[in-house]
């Protein structure tokens, strides 16, 4: 589930956020603003078009272990909920996920262009090297970990371990209210640290890699003598 997660979720998320980065640009925008664009409509886009298939799912099979029935397949589950709840019940915690990725690829791509300028200096148009480009994802995706409450409510909402006093049809508000009564404050940065692991190996995926990606596909039209944009 979370190969499939991750393919499905980073093709919504390229393509999106490199359209709406290109439109902003040509409205005028930053390469920071365009980013920062880009990476919140990637993660909303993301968010609604993948969440009821693949995130649900894969949360599911992370934490069901924890609970009676692990025997049980995770396609019998998804079954169950949808039975008892619909495609609302696939889809519990999207609200909580949209926060979170918009807040997650908008911080990322903003992040690591903002750090990108502050590279290249005053000389706006010189090529960073690889080097630079990669220290400007990774340093984008630590600093984008800011929203790890976020990630905590979401997991919560998804959950399937059964606990005595875990409340029944959880949103952000009432999950929040749980996490906080039982963990505190400190609760809500739980896993932290692997998380910013997580999140400088994408962020270097998706802004490194990508803009790798897109400026190799846009050299080979200008090598053949065909104008192409970014």
């Amino acid at each position: 589930w979370a190969w499939i997660e991750a393919s499905t979720k980073g093709g919504v998320l390229l393509f999106t956020s490199s359209e709406i980065d290109y439109r902003a640009r040509v409205a005028g925008f930053s390469s920071s603003w365009s980013g920062l664009f880009g990476g919140v409509a990637g993660g909303v886009a993301q968010a609604y078009t993948t969440m009821g298939f693949c995130t649900f799912m894969k949360t599911v099979e992370v934490t069901r272990h924890k609970a009676a029935g692990a025997s049980v397949s995770t396609w019998r589950i998804a079954y169950d909920v949808f039975q008892r709840e619909g495609i609302r019940g696939l889809n519990r915690g999207v609200s909580a996920v949209a926060l979170r990725q918009m807040t997650n690829w908008g911080s990322r791509f903003g992040i690591s262009r903002v750090t990108e300028s502050i590279f290249r200096g005053k000389d706006t148009n010189r090529k960073l090297t690889n080097m630079e480009r990669l220290a400007s994802s990774a340093i984008g995706g630590a600093l984008a970990c800011w929203n790890q409450p976020l990630e905590v409510i979401r997991v919560e909402m998804q959950s399937q371990t059964k606990v005595a006093d875990r409340p029944e049809n959880l949103n952000l508000v009432s999950t929040a209210r749980y996490i906080y009564q039982k963990n505190g404050l400190m609760g809500f940065y739980r896993g932290v640290t692997p998380r910013v692991g997580l999140s400088v190996y994408l962020t270097v995926c998706m802004v490194f890699g990508g803009d790798s990606i897109k400026a190799y596909f846009n050299e080979k039209p200008k090598q053949s003598g065909v104008s192409a944009h970014a």
